[in-house]
Parts: structure tokens; C-alpha cells; sequence
């Protein structure tokens, strides 16, 4: 068994009187592709936020790599951290509505301090292996949804970071542009060795991962076994 990248122990969230996490706790391995699954409503999304440092719990602990208290840290160390370690990938894929794909893609390392050059040389080779190179001079709306995502997910693995975190990425596709998603978001892992946390309803999705877990009322059910990071087959 190996260390956890990200542990989430006893998760409180509360918005309102609604209470979205109940005591949830769950584990991140290295390299593995991690499935949370569940019904609307369950708190699968928040607890997506709250390990991804997007929100901060109400109690609870998540730790990440070496032991460092994620939701002890501040704003800008979580948003940092969303700059190289964590990328994050929403529904409709988030992108900045004015500029390119290209330049969406290449967003992330400039904001590291990679030079422009190389940082619009390495966004385009993320295009090229999300096969969306024809789309580099294109905005968002100019694209089809399942381009759109696969450009999200190319400037999600831009700075190859440690865990991406993908929040129902297929939601608004149809299942063959869902499907060519995956595969693209998968594969890209697999190579680099980044650890995937994907929130999703769809078995087909969930049939990606190397291990699936099920929230419920705010309550992550117990986990099955961990197979090995990179073992699993499709």
C-alpha cells in the first residue's frame, strides 16, 4: 500500500443549514485513477472541492504529500497549488471565454513564470495529444463541447501535476465524445504517472478507473482494495 497524495479524514462542510459532508474521509494514491461516485445531491462534488483545496472545510483534515494541512492553508497557497501540483477540470471545461485554445492551455505555465515561447510550444503539444491541434487558434465557442473539454484537460495536465481533479468531465457530452475524453484523460496519466480524481453518475466513466468509491448523504462508503497504480486494463 502506498502513501496516500491526498487524504481527506472526516470532512465537515455545511452551506446554509445544508450539511454536504457528514464526516467523509477518503485516500488518493499516487498514479491512480480514483472514481467517486453517487447521487445528486451527495456531496461527491464537494468533496472533490475541499481535496482540491478549491474550498475549505467546516472540520476535518486533508493532508497532502509530505503531511501539509490543506484546509489549515491559506487562499494563496491552495491557488498556487492549483497552478502546478493540482489541475482542475469542471463539466463545461471552465476555459477563459477570450482567448485561444492555445493561449487557455498555455494560461497555466505562464502564470508559473515559463517564458511565452515555451510555454505556447509545450500548450501546443498538449493540444496535439488531446487531438485538438486544429483547434489551437480557436475560442471556446467557436468549438464543440467535447473539443472544448479535451482543451480543458490538455491545460489541466499542462504543468504535468501531481493530481488532477475532474468534476464530472463527460456531463454534458454525448457518449462518443465522453468516451474519446477518457481515453485521451487516461492515457495522458497513465504516461505522466499524475493521480486522477473523477467525480461521476456514468459506469461508463467510472469503468476508467482503477478503483471506485460511492458517497451517500455526505459519507463516503467503506473503499475496496487499491489496485496497483497503473495495473489496471481497459
Amino acid at each position: 500500500m502506498t502513501t496516500p497524495l491526498i487524504e481527506a479524514r472526516g470532512l465537515v462542510k455545511r452551506y446554509g443549514t445544508t450539511e454536504a459532508l457528514r464526516g467523509a474521509s477518503l485516500r488518493l494514491h499516487p498514479g491512480e485513477i480514483l472514481a467517486v461516485s453517487g447521487p445528486s445531491g451527495s456531496g461527491k462534488s464537494t468533496l472533490l472541492h475541499c481535496m482540491s483545496g478549491i474550498v475549505r472545510p467546516d472540520s476535518g483534515e486533508v493532508r497532502y504529500a509530505d503531511g501539509e494541512r490543506l484546509d489549515q492553508a491559506g487562499e494563496a497557497r491552495r491557488s498556487a497549488l492549483r497552478r502546478t501540483d493540482f489541475g482542475v477540470v469542471f463539466q463545461f471545461g471552465g476555459l477563459v471565454g477570450e482567448l485561444t485554445a492555445l493561449d487557455n492551455v498555455a494560461l497555466p505555465l505562464l502564470l508559473a513564470g515559463t517564458s511565452r515561447t515555451a510555454a505556447h510550444d509545450s500548450a501546443g503539444a498538449w493540444l496535439e495529444r488531446f487531438g485538438v491541434r486544429g483547434q489551437a487558434a480557436l475560442r471556446p465557442a467557436e468549438m464543440s463541447g467535447g473539443q472544448v473539454q479535451r482543451v480543458a484537460l490538455a491545460r489541466a495536465m499542462a504543468t504535468e501535476p501531481k493530481a488532477v481533479f475532474a468534476d464530472e468531465p463527460t456531463g454534458a457530452l454525448d457518449s462518443l465524445a465522453g468516451e474519446h475524453v477518457m481515453t485521451a484523460l487516461t492515457r495522458a496519466a497513465r504516461d505522466t504517472g499524475t493521480a486522477v480524481l473523477l467525480v461521476t453518475h456514468d459506469a461508463r466513466v467510472s469503468a476508467y478507473a482503477d478503483r471506485e468509491v460511492t458517497v451517500r448523504d455526505g459519507i463516503v462508503e467503506e473503499e475496496p482494495a487499491v489496485v496497483g497504480a497503473g495495473e489496471a486494463t481497459r
